[in-house]
């Protein structure tokens, strides 16, 4: 949608059918001929009447219906076309847009630095493992495996978080294994690695074992070039979930 200088510029054009930056000239050409031949009219009208023109044409631009869809998809996303709205009303076009490009790249920073962990239930006579919850009771587990899956990257700013979310699900139910899926994990920086080698060593130490499962190729490099991976071992690095639930449940015969 072609700019238009402003808000109410912008309104204008759209509502005019523009479809390129030609408008512009367009406009830029009816702004001065209006100057040179209609000024002296245009001069006369009450700033009043004026205001309700672009008033008029502004509100063309504000849809409530398109607030309504996005917040029954995304709440975040609902308060960042909030946080827009009010900036660009308050401050202006440039600087409330530059107010909602702050307040989201917030938002992402908080959601990166506190990684979500589920815990996974398998959906009895299949493969699929989804996260345990009240609309699926019936999911199987398995007595003495944890099954945790961790999504998004694990850097220096959220591996302490994710061991603190991590820490009181492995106290609860106290596991023979702990079997942490990490499809999810685009790569795993070095300081997070230390953290996943310090908490094999813990659980070792209460007899839990810590197997790791799914890993994307970028991960399974780095974990075989890591001390973790020499302690783990291939028999501890598993391709999917079903194959921890095997070797478990196998284990235990």
């Amino acid at each position: 949608m072609p700019g238009g200088g402003g808000t109410s510029q912008t309104a204008v054009s759209r509502l005019a059918g523009a479809r390129s930056q030609l408008a512009q000239v367009v406009s830029a050409g009816a702004a001065l001929l209006a100057m040179l031949v209609l000024a002296p009219w245009l001069g006369r009208m009450p700033q009043a009447t004026l205001a309700a023109i672009v008033i008029f044409y502004s509100v063309g631009l504000i849809q409530p219906q398109e607030f309504q869809a996005i917040r029954r998809v995304r709440t975040m996303e609902f308060v960042w076309a909030v946080v827009a709205s009010v900036g660009v009303v308050a401050l202006g076009t440039l600087k409330g847009i530059v107010v909602a490009v702050i307040v989201s790249l917030a938002a992402l920073v908080h959601k990166a630095s506190n990684p979500a962990i589920r815990v996974l239930g398998r959906k009895p006579g299949t493969n699929v493992f989804r996260p345990i919850s009240p609309e699926h009771p019936q999911d199987e587990t398995f007595p003495g495996l944890l099954m945790v899956r961790l999504e998004g990257a694990i850097f220096f700013a959220n591996a302490s978080a994710l061991g603190d979310k991590l820490r009181p699900l492995v106290e609860a139910s106290r596991p023979e294994v702990v079997a942490l899926e990490l499809g999810g994990v685009p790569h795993l920086e070095y300081t997070a690695l230390r953290m996943l080698t310090e908490a094999e060593t813990r659980l070792r130490e209460r007899g839990t074992a810590l197997w790791l499962v799914r890993l994307n190729p970028e991960v399974l490099e780095m974990v075989h070039r890591s001390p973790l991976g020499a302690t783990l071992g291939r028999e501890r690095l598993l391709f999917n979930m079903e194959t921890a639930v095997s070797a478990h449940l196998s284990s235990r015969l």
